[in-house]
């Protein structure tokens, strides 16, 4: 019954709008057929960011997870000092 009402209320305000559209100038129908698009498509692009929120989260972990595990091989701890072993410098030449 609810669900009946609700998509007998969306069918109404189209019907509407379309009348709407028919009824103004065309400068104004375009600048509504644009803001129409604007509002479509920035719902569209909500929908698919919160479809893909949990997969994004997951995937941010993961690549996290790779980069410590990465850096830990990198570098030694001397009691809680950590030296990378790409920031040791080389040996020097005595020069005399």
């Amino acid at each position: 019954m609810m669900f009946e009402r609700i998509l007998a209320a969306i069918g109404l305000a189209m019907c509407v709008l379309l009348l709407v559209r028919l009824l103004i100038g065309p400068r104004r129908r375009v600048r509504l057929d644009a803001r129409l698009r604007q509002t479509w498509l920035a719902t569209r692009r909500r929908a698919h960011t919160l479809r893909r929120w949990r997969s994004t989260r997951r995937e941010a972990a993961r690549v996290a997870n790779e980069a410590i595990r990465r850096a830990r091989g990198r570098g030694e701890w001397d009691g809680n000092v950590y030296t990378p072993k790409d920031l040791r410098k080389p040996p020097r030449d005595k020069m005399h």
